[in-house]
């Protein structure tokens, strides 16, 4: 069956389809922004990939004004949905934390205690730790926000985001995590986790942002990173020691949302709080 051009338009998606193979079961099924693709129609790249892809024809030169109007659309989108949004946290975490585990029900401690002090909380919208947050703000009466992004496996917003938005790619969505957002708080995660950890630092390091806090829940997770980060980093002159104290680290729930307050009472005053 013959595939459709990943970058046509959308209206081209109403060719023929190959029927299910076997009726009643779920066909593969892919997210591509607002498109919708089904078992033969699949892709295995991502608009990331073929955007950041070298090789192969140099006929990507004639399609990149139009990737350029796809990405300006994508910031308009974002900049549209989130913009009456009221304080926001951005929360990260690993989408591999599973339901029921000690760093999930934290998660959801995190995501209602947020919410009841009266902030929405922002995630990436997928599953495990992101999920347990947007669970725990939702349920607590808050607003749940998830931002999603195109991966090449199959990935869709939990079930628990009440506003929420599928991005193609992973630097507007990412300027959307820290645009609206007045905190970041990650939770143990991986390579994501790590990479949206370290972007914050940089930002709030070269006062991109200001009066951001950066906060870390887990001192036994976390430990090993910290003291590399003094031990080796710091004494090798690749950071300031005053940059350690852009990273705050707690075990308590209660105490992230107090630094949280007093970071916005600090920068606006008790009328913004």
């Amino acid at each position: 069956m013959t595939q459709l051009d990943p970058e046509r338009l959308p209206e081209e998606l109403q060719q023929e389809m190959a029927p299910p193979s076997h009726p009643g079961t779920v066909p593969p099924e892919k997210q591509r922004g607002p498109v919708v693709l089904r078992r033969g129609q699949v892709q295995e790249t991502t608009t990331d990939q073929r955007l950041l892809d070298t090789r192969g024809s140099s006929d990507w030169v004639h399609t990149d004004p139009w990737r350029v109007l796809r990405i300006q659309s994508e910031f308009v989108e974002g900049f549209g949905l989130l913009a009456e949004v009221p304080r926001a946290v951005s929360v990260f975490g690993s989408a591999r934390t599973k339901p029921g585990s000690p760093a999930y029900v934290v998660g959801e401690q995190l995501g209602a205690a947020l919410a009841r002090d009266g902030w929405a909380v922002i995630t990436g919208g997928g599953p495990g730790a992101m999920e347990a947050i947007n669970k725990g703000a939702s349920q607590a009466g808050g607003v749940s926000i998830g931002l999603g992004i195109e991966l090449p496996f199959e990935q869709r917003l939990n079930d628990w985001v009440d506003l929420g938005v599928n991005f193609r790619y992973f630097f507007v969505r990412k300027t959307m995590f820290v645009k609206y957002a007045q905190a970041f708080v990650v939770l143990p995660g991986g390579f994501g986790t790590m990479d949206e950890l370290f972007e914050a630092l940089t930002l709030v390091q070269t006062k991109k942002v200001t009066s951001f806090p950066v906060i870390l829940y887990g001192r036994s997770y976390w430990g090993g990173l910290i003291d590399w980060l003094k031990e080796s980093m710091l004494p090798n002159g690749m950071i300031s020691a005053t940059d350690l104290d852009l990273i705050q680290v707690s075990d308590d729930v209660d105490e992230i949302v107090a630094i949280v307050r007093h970071s916005q009472t600090t920068r606006y005053g008790d009328a913004e709080i």
